[in-house]
């Protein structure tokens, strides 16, 4: 064997592995690589050989096409090729074996959220800790009532892909049931556009659900701009203007955090917060009064709505990383013991 040409294993189909093992290797002799297209006359060196074996991997190639290489030796102004493959294709492989952790840990976590989905759905009865910010909902709204000021609802600026910004979207649907039933006005300013029609449809099921259709008013849900800060000044505005008893913002926020934050303290606003920047995070602690942290923004929709289906995807997600830590505990216990095995099946290449 001088040259041989395979396929990668477990790749995108973009890499073929190329082998020599040249016998009588002279290291005066300069040896190349060649590449080309099949039954294309462009022919390039893509390597340079210094030793007598060795393997060496070309990227970069298209599954759709045949390639051809030589192995070509080069003494003064002679060329000889050594070794030839022709017609070779990379091929994608469809499953990596190496990530086979990978699947293992979707799989468990994905048997259980499915279990307690189930029950859930067949009446059995979740508990979920006490968390302090959901109870205040209830609240905040009450309060808005009894002052006659609307409530200040915000997503921030993450587009409807984000999933914080879906989480706002089941916090919104919970929360307009809640404000149904005593006609509390809710104002709705949006970064986005598409967010801004989700949020409409959302409220607008809401006020369906409760009971109250008439309650509902789109033109409380408007687009204002894309504009980080001129979003901004334009819910700081309406802050000023129209005085809320309560804000609440839910969802991907950046810079404006604190602006916000602060022009709501300015109006005495009762502020509840939560997102999944822990960098705008430390910001909604210092100026609101409640802030949801970590994965209590993605739980609050459950919580608020007392949904046991969806609180059985909390228990079932709960119940995965617990495995996980379980887990990674015996597995660092094993490899400080030196288990190779182990070692081997936790890397991720």
């Amino acid at each position: 064997m001088v040259l041989s040409v395979f396929d990668k294993p477990d790749d995108d189909g973009t890499s073929l592995v190329i082998r020599w093992k040249i016998p009588d290797f002279d290291s005066s002799t300069q040896y190349f690589i060649q590449q080309s297209i099949t039954g294309d006359t462009d022919v390039q060196v893509i390597y340079t050989i210094t030793v007598d074996s060795g393997e060496f991997t070309k990227t970069g190639l298209d599954p759709q096409k045949s390639y051809e290489f030589r192995l070509v030796t080069k003494n003064d102004s002679e060329e000889k090729v050594m070794g030839a493959a022709s017609g070779v294709k990379p091929v994608e492989n469809w499953f990596n074996k190496k990530r086979i952790n990978v699947l293992v840990g979707v799989m468990i976590t994905g048997l259980l959220i499915g279990f307690f989905v189930i029950r859930g759905k067949r009446g059995m009865s979740f508990f979920i800790r006490p968390i302090a910010g959901l109870q205040a909902v209830d609240e905040a709204i009450g309060r808005a009532t009894e002052m006659g000021k609307p409530i200040l609802y915000s997503a921030g600026r993450g587009t409807i892909t984000r999933p914080a910004t879906i989480a706002s979207m089941n916090i919104l649907g919970s929360v307009i049931q809640k404000v149904a039933e005593y006609n509390t006005p809710l104002i709705f300013p949006n970064n986005d556009p598409v967010v801004m029609t989700v949020a409409q449809e959302v409220a607008y099921e809401s006020y369906n659900r409760a009971g109250h259709p008439e309650n509902f008013r789109p033109e409380n849900i408007f687009f204002v701009t894309d504009s980080q800060f001129g979003y901004a000044a334009a819910v700081d505005g309406i802050m000023l203007r129209y005085k809320p008893a309560t804000n609440l913002f839910f969802g991907t926020f950046e810079a404006e955090s604190l602006i916000l934050a602060e022009t709501g303290n300015s109006v005495g606003a009762m502020q509840i917060a939560g997102t999944d920047s822990s960098i705008q995070m430390s910001f909604f602690i210092v100026s609101c009064d409640y802030v949801l942290i970590g994965e209590e923004l993605f739980a609050a929709s459950g919580y608020l709505s007392r949904d046991q289906q969806v609180l059985g995807s909390i228990k079932g997600s709960d119940y995965a990383k617990l495995l996980i830590i379980l887990f990674m505990i015996a597995a660092i216990i094993m490899v400080i013991l030196g288990n190779k095995a182990m070692m081997n099946w936790l890397t991720i290449r």
